[in-house]
């Protein structure tokens, strides 16, 4: 059995080392390749940390709707039963996602999501993927032609982590790309075995005239490639 999981936050800002946190979490579970109905799903209290406005009009979460809800040091280990040792995928997470996350369970004193458990689809997007102007997930979702009518108001973590789930299984359906280099080193390979480019390109079997030869001789020497006294 291969289990996946793939998961989105949504946080109150950019800076979790200025503070920031993180106010909602949702995750889902993909299994041989197939999107489960087993999901994890948490808004957050921020512990007091204001929502800014520019954050809200992403997510539209507000501190009045988090007041009566949880705090990470309740929900942090629900999250890392939920995971166990699968691997995990978010969307720019490597830039993101879990360096957020694991400083919040760092703060919880729990165990962080080591790097080897880690997957990035930007970066699997990034080597499987030509064409697409950009690889946000709703670009990706676009081009593969996945609803993004979910999401037509708001962003949400768990209605993300169900559309990369979508994107990330369409991923794993699409051949690697090729290795360019390895193309362009083929391609001179088979350029320098052509019979008129490799060892056996035609040769002059004559010699060059005497004044074919002066002139370039002169050549030579008003380009100051060779001094005037050098035959």
């Amino acid at each position: 059995m291969k289990r996946i999981i793939c998961f989105d936050i949504e946080t109150t800002g950019l800076e979790y080392l200025r503070g920031d946190r993180c106010i909602e979490i949702g995750a889902v579970e993909v299994i041989d390749g197939q999107i489960t109905n087993n999901s994890f799903h948490e808004y957050i209290n921020p512990d007091g940390k204001i929502i800014p406005p520019d954050s809200y009009m992403v997510h539209k979460i507000s501190n009045a709707f988090l007041e009566d809800k949880p705090k990470m040091a309740e929900i942090a280990p629900k999250f890392l039963e939920f995971i166990g040792d699968s691997p995990i995928v978010a969307h720019n997470g490597f830039d993101f996602d879990f360096p957020f996350i694991n400083h919040e369970l760092s703060m919880m004193g729990l165990p962080q999501i080591p790097r080897n458990q880690q997957m990035d689809s930007i970066v699997i997007a990034r080597n499987r993927v030509f064409g697409p102007k950009s690889y946000s997930l709703d670009a990706l979702a676009k081009w593969y032609g996945i609803s993004l009518t979910a999401r037509a108001d708001a962003h949400g973590a768990l209605i993300d982590a169900e559309i990369l789930a979508k994107v990330f299984l369409e991923l794993e359906n699409t051949a690697p790309a090729p290795d360019v280099a390895e193309i362009i080193a083929k391609q001179h390979e088979a350029m320098l075995n052509h019979p008129k480019v490799g060892g056996d390109f035609p040769r002059r079997s004559f010699p060059a005239p005497e004044e074919d030869l002066a002139a370039h001789h002169e050549f030579l020497v008003k380009a100051k490639i060779i001094e005037e006294t050098q035959q």
